[in-house]
C-alpha cells in the first residue's frame, strides 16, 4: 500500500521548502519509494478528520494501512527504518545516525525556529530589539557546537543518513543569514544537501504545489 503523506495546500513558507512534508518527501526520494500526498487548508487541519490523526492540527501525518504517525522525526525514522538508503547497516552507525535525529530537531531547530518566530510575532513589541540578541546568541552558541562537531566532513558521521537529512532541513531555515554564514563548513554541509538529486526531486515536488495554488 502507498503511503499517503498531508501537506499545507497553501504553504505560508511559499515554496521555499521549509513546510516539514519536505523532510518526509526528502526521505521518500532517497529510499526510492513512492509516496502520495493529501492537501490540506488550515480550515482542514483543524477538523475533526485530521485531528484523529494529528492531535495538534499540524502536518505532516503518514498513513499506511492501519498505521498512522505524526511527529517528521518519527515518520522520517519510521521511513528511514522499512528502505534502505537512510540508516547505516552497523548497528552502532545507525544508533549514531538515530541519535543526530534526535539532536536536529530537538536541540538545534529549537533555538532557530523560537528566534524566527520572534522575527514576525514580536517584531512591534517594544522589547524586540532588546531579545533578539539572546535569541541570536543562542543560537549561535548551537552553530558553533555543530560546525565543531563537522569539521570538515562532508556528513554528520560518516555517509549520509536519516541525521544529516534531518539537520540540513533545520539549518535551511537560516539560509542567508549571518548566523550561517559565520560558518563556512556549516553552508557548504547545507549546499551539499541541497545538491542531492533526492533533494532536487522533493524540492521540485513541494514547489509545484505552491505554483498550482497561485495558478488558482
Amino acid at each position: 500500500m502507498t503511503p499517503i503523506i498531508t501537506a499545507f495546500e497553501n504553504s505560508p513558507d511559499e515554496g521555499r521548502d521549509l513546510a516539514r512534508d519536505m523532510r518526509l518527501r526528502w526521505a521518500f526520494e532517497e529510499v526510492g519509494q513512492p509516496y502520495e500526498v493529501r492537501l490540506l487548508s488550515f480550515a482542514a487541519m483543524k477538523a475533526p478528520a485530521h485531528l484523529a490523526l494529528h492531535p495538534f492540527g499540524q502536518i505532516p501525518t503518514y498513513q499506511e494501512g492501519d498505521l498512522v504517525l505524526f511527529e517528521t522525526g518519527a515518520i522520517l525514522l519510521h521511513i528511514a527504518g522499512a528502505h534502505a538508503g537512510l540508516l547505516p547497516a552497523d548497528a552502532n552507525a545507525r544508533a549514531r545516525a538515530t541519535a543526530w535525529v534526535f539532536a536536529a530537531l530537538n536541540t538545534v531547530e529549537p533555538p532557530i525556529v523560537e528566534r524566527e518566530a520572534a522575527g514576525y510575532a514580536e517584531r512591534d513589541k517594544p522589547w524586540h530589539r532588546e531579545r533578539l540578541p539572546m535569541l541570536d546568541a543562542r543560537v549561535a552558541t548551537r552553530l558553533d557546537q555543530l560546525s565543531a562537531r563537522l569539521g570538515g566532513a562532508d556528513w554528520l558521521d560518516g555517509a549520509f543518513s536519516a541525521g544529516d537529512l534531518a539537520m540540513v532541513t533545520v539549518l535551511q531555515r537560516l539560509k542567508g543569514s549571518a548566523l550561517l554564514d559565520a560558518h563556512a563548513n556549516l553552508a557548504g554541509y547545507v549546499a551539499r544537501g541541497e545538491a542531492r538529486p533526492a533533494y532536487k526531486r522533493a524540492f521540485e515536488a513541494q514547489l509545484e504545489v505552491f505554483r498550482a495554488a497561485r495558478r488558482g
